[in-house]
């Protein structure tokens, strides 16, 4: 029987080194991620993707973190410098930044079993009896400390973290498992076109988050075998899953466990999941809780002034519906509804925005009509402008429209200067 002690938690959290895996670059955002890496994206109204899997670290009482980059990573580094630069190694904490930088290679970084690999001696320095891995593109709160106590329960050298999914979700997009009654894996596909389905749900089918917990020693063994197999992805998913459940057993945890705060996980690999998830935050009572002061969302932010909501005439009321607002915005004598703004956004008088995303520095001139629309950083809407009610039109301009009329506007689709 495993002791359930905050003591015993404490040192299995203390044992552990985590992994961030934060060189995505989210093709299927397009657009959104030309200059910058998923991870890096923008979310929630004033945090980035990355903020995450590093606040359930530090909330979890993980306090050694790496985290890999690699795609167009200056944005990230740059965030991650700000924002998460205060930890004290003396303390015994740490987040450090891994850049591919050939350590073992003279490839840049391969797969994510590379990636990994190739920072092993960094790794080893930390002395940890765990290794946790995280994919760094993932919105949700986890607590790894109910994780580490069930992958130290199982005796099993390595846990993954799952989570039922539909299955038309799941195709290509997610690495798919199936387990035994003791969840046990006994197999795992990457990114099946077909995914395998539940027994008892033909529509879903178990998938991976992408989390991953190994015996530091075990992983060591298995990612100096990888690197010396030819013909190897260096990938987990293709590569290491695979081989470790034919000789050992690989124990499941699924993400609905009765411990964890809240059932909540987004990919936001599309356009389309990508505004739906900032959709749903602006709900009166949204499934992913921000204002929980126990398990808070760290990140950085500059310091700004209050949001603003001036004008109060026929026609131009400054106001904003169902809608969340950061700081350093001015609503003057416009209205929003359903939509999030990033900070310093203007919305000039007389326009309508409804059910969009307009990411930070963005500003919208007088008499605009904007629509399921997701403005990236800097964009500067011309006065007069109309976007989302005609999908010709929109196309036509250079935008580009989602499969569900979603349409992503960008400075270089406005002819502006490039910028991240």
């Amino acid at each position: 029987m495993v002791n359930r002690s905050p003591r015993y938690i404490s040192n299995l959290t203390r044992d552990t080194y985590a992994l961030i895996l934060a060189g995505g670059r989210g093709s299927r955002l397009h657009e959104l991620t030309t200059w910058r890496a998923k991870p890096a994206l923008y979310f929630g109204g004033k945090f980035r993707i990355i903020d995450f899997p590093l606040s359930n670290c530090v909330n979890s009482g993980i306090r050694r973190i790496g985290v890999i980059t690699q795609y167009k990573s200056h944005s990230l580094i740059r965030h991650l410098v700000r924002g998460w630069g205060h930890f004290k190694k003396e303390l015994g904490e740490s987040v450090e930044i891994l850049p591919a930088s050939q350590r073992f290679s003279e490839n840049w970084y391969q797969g994510t079993a590379d990636a990994v690999f190739q920072n092993i001696d960094i790794i080893r320095d930390e002395m940890p009896k765990y290794v946790m891995i995280l994919s760094g593109d993932h919105i949700y709160r986890m607590d790894y400390g109910a994780l580490l106590a069930k992958h130290a329960e199982s005796k099993a050298p390595m846990t993954v973290c799952c989570m039922p999914v539909k299955c038309k979700e799941a195709a290509g997009a997610f690495g798919v498992m199936s387990v035994d009654e003791n969840m046990h894996v006994t197999g795992f596909e990457e990114k099946p076109a077909s995914p395998h389905p539940l027994p008892n749900n033909p529509e879903m089918c178990l998938a991976s988050m992408g989390n991953y917990v190994f015996d530091a020693d075990f992983l060591f063994e298995q990612l100096k075998r990888d690197a010396e197999t030819d013909g190897s992805q260096r990938d987990f998913g293709k590569d290491i899953i695979p081989s470790i459940i034919k000789e050992h057993t690989v124990h499941a945890y699924p993400f609905d466990s009765h411990d964890q705060r809240e059932t909540y996980w987004r990919d936001v690999g599309t356009l389309d999941s990508f505004w739906e998830a900032n959709m749903e935050l602006v709900s009166p009572v949204p499934a992913l809780n921000l204002y929980d002061k126990r398990w808070p969302i760290w990140t950085y932010q500059e310091q700004l002034p209050p949001a603003k909501f001036v004008w109060e005439e026929t026609n131009r009321t400054g106001s904003a519906i169902n809608s969340v607002v950061s700081g350093g915005c001015i609503i003057s004598g416009a209205t929003l509804r359903k939509s999030l703004c990033f900070s310093n956004v203007r919305v000039h008088s007389y326009s309508q925005v409804n059910e969009s995303v307009l990411l930070p520095d963005v500003e919208i001139k007088r008499h605009c009509n904007i629509n399921r629309a997701i403005l990236d950083r800097g964009c500067v809407i011309p006065e007069g402008t109309t976007i989302g009610k005609n999908k010709d039109e929109d196309v036509a301009r250079g935008f580009r429209v989602t499969d569900n009329n979603v349409v992503l506007v960008t400075r270089e689709m406005l002819g502006l200067p490039v910028g991240y």
